[in-house]
């Protein structure tokens, strides 16, 4: 990797144009490795068209009930939650777009994520509604009021905080894709959202590279990002009508909870940095190194704490279960 130009005289501060010049070989090289990994899939294969029918309405189908869904209740729960955040993808092209620019190897890279992020929504729609997993009213009417409220980062100006953020959220995605899967009672919904939860994987391996390159160029600045970032970190859904009812539900689930994104969301990809062993940091890079340390150490206690509150619930349901049955 080539080092461009260093920071602005005096200021002791890189600006984002000038990042973005010099990460832009890491840019094409991390481009295209992921060109020569990704796998071209067909978003129709993975839909169960044969158990598909009309809907009431012009075309005087049938309505949808809920008993005909194969899908358990914390399936549809997650399964709402993952499309009507993968449906706002324009906004997030709007936001990396802006952030990173539409030329060169950025704006390839921001054309082709986007791309590849618009079959999810494809996908998952035609699988919910050709299943009758959902209620297809009650989804559309949700994703009107979703998409009409946009999205807009967390007041995070800076496209290093968007290269750290999108570092963790797309791991997120996944680990929330593939674990909705599992508990989908479905075969079917679990093969589709593997194929997604794949794509989401390399997505989060490119920015987490371009992260890691970023700390070499200015590691003060990345690692006050990646704090702001972790300390910070709320889902993209996190303003669709209803999110925090159906977060606690999907946490309850074991879908998507604070132990699962301490050990297998922010812990994985720190760890891919060694970000406690990065030195030559000034002042403010040590402080920021310093919060996260404090900070996963008390995410990691909020997490045991919720470990224990959810076994517990557990053993009072199955002795519930255990009195009735007797």
């Amino acid at each position: 990797m080539t080092l461009a130009t260093p920071p602005v005289p005096g200021s002791g501060q890189w600006t984002d144009a000038r990042l973005l010049y010099a990460l832009e070989e890491v840019v094409e090289k991390e481009l295209n490795r992921h060109l020569k990994v990704a796998q071209e899939w067909m978003p129709h294969e993975y839909v169960p068209w044969s158990d598909g029918r009309n809907f009431d309405g012009p075309l005087d189908g049938d309505p949808w009930a809920p008993e005909q869904s194969k899908v358990t209740d914390i399936g549809r729960i997650a399964l709402v939650v993952n499309l009507l955040t993968e449906d706002n993808l324009p906004s997030y092209h709007r936001e990396i777009a802006t952030r990173f620019g539409r030329d060169g190897a950025w704006g390839t890279w921001v054309h082709r994520w986007t791309a590849e992020e618009g079959r999810h929504g494809i996908v998952m729609r035609d699988y919910l509604l050709t299943s009758r997993a959902v209620d297809p009213v009650r989804l559309e009417r949700l994703r009107m009021t979703h998409m009409s409220e946009g999205y807009e980062s967390d007041g995070w100006q800076s496209m290093l905080h968007s290269v750290a953020y999108v570092s963790f959220q797309e791991l997120a995605t996944r680990i929330s894709h593939r674990n909705t899967g599992h508990q989908s009672g479905d075969p079917v919904c679990d093969r589709m959202l593997a194929r997604i939860a794949t794509d989401e994987n390399l997505h989060m391996v490119f920015y987490r590279n371009l992260l890691r390159a970023a700390f070499e160029i200015a590691p003060d600045q990345t690692m006050q990002a990646v704090r702001d970032v972790v300390v910070d970190f709320r889902m993209p859904g996190h303003g669709m009508p209803g999110f925090e009812r159906a977060a606690a539900q999907m946490a309850i689930g074991g879908i998507y909870n604070l132990r699962i994104h301490h050990d297998d969301v922010l812990q994985p990809v720190l760890r891919f940095l060694k970000i406690m062993e990065i030195g030559g940091l000034g002042p403010d890079g040590l402080k920021a190194q310093e919060e996260l340390g404090l900070y996963m150490d008390g995410l990691d206690g909020e997490a045991r704490k919720l470990d224990e509150r959810l076994a517990a619930r557990r053993a009072r349901i199955e002795a519930r279960k255990e009195a009735a049955g007797s």
